[in-house]
């Protein structure tokens, strides 16, 4: 069984990439929100941390060995819970995530059914039983997922983490009211918030997510 692998990044698509090891070219797939990230590492050795399974195709009569790869062993355990959900197949899973996956797991562990919503193929009865079934288990992952990307909060904090929810949650709604979706809302919020951990109002977080648009543009 495979459990992790290094080797340049050959090619990326939508939803895998393409790793030379020696002689062999593997296909990994991958979430969708990572797939630009990885853009940027073409050429480059990148290790993946590895799910190694087999996918059922012509109604079963035949099965493909696939590998799908994570950047992390935190996001490879995030998946691992996010695909334990009935009816959330390793797939969609992949399909879903496109927005980072600390941005979902933040989600998921503050209950916040709009931003989850947001994802694509997950409608509004989804939504609510990934928060029913992996809101607490998320929390204890978080911390790790959250600092791996640069939020350096303090996660014992709750009432402060609870605040900073709340704030992100009604930065998000501002943002959708300018026009944005409610997906690029959510990960504009989620750069604000890694940038500047400090910031802890909805309105600051509105504008520091409007100035990082501004500078992307």
């Amino acid at each position: 069984m495979l459990d992790r692998i290094r080797g340049e990044v050959r090619s990326v698509g939508d939803h895998a990439a393409t790793v030379i090891v020696g002689d062999l070219d593997y296909e990994i797939l991958v979430p969708t929100g990572d797939a630009a990230r990885l853009r940027l590492s073409l050429g480059q050795n990148v290790e993946f941390i590895l799910i190694h399974y087999l996918e059922s195709q012509a109604n079963g009569a035949v099965f493909r060995p696939r590998l799908v790869g994570f950047t992390s062993e935190t996001d490879r355990a995030f998946f691992e819970l996010l695909t334990s959900v009935k009816g959330i197949g390793y797939r969609k899973a992949l399909r879903a995530l496109a927005m980072p996956i600390a941005t979902v797991a933040r989600a998921v562990a503050e209950k916040d059914v709009d931003t989850l919503r947001a994802l694509p193929e997950i409608g509004k009865k989804t939504a609510e039983t990934i928060v029913l079934d992996l809101s607490e288990k998320v929390e204890k992952i978080l911390p790790e997922l959250t600092a791996r990307v640069g939020d350096h909060g303090s996660p014992d904090e709750e009432g402060s983490s609870a605040e900073t929810g709340d704030a992100a949650r009604d930065a998000i709604t501002v943002l959708v009211q300018l026009g944005e979706s409610r997906m690029v809302a959510a990960e504009l919020v989620e750069r604000a918030r890694r940038a500047d951990p400090t910031i802890t109002e909805g309105d600051s977080l509105v504008a520091a997510a409007l100035l990082l648009k501004e500078m992307v543009v």
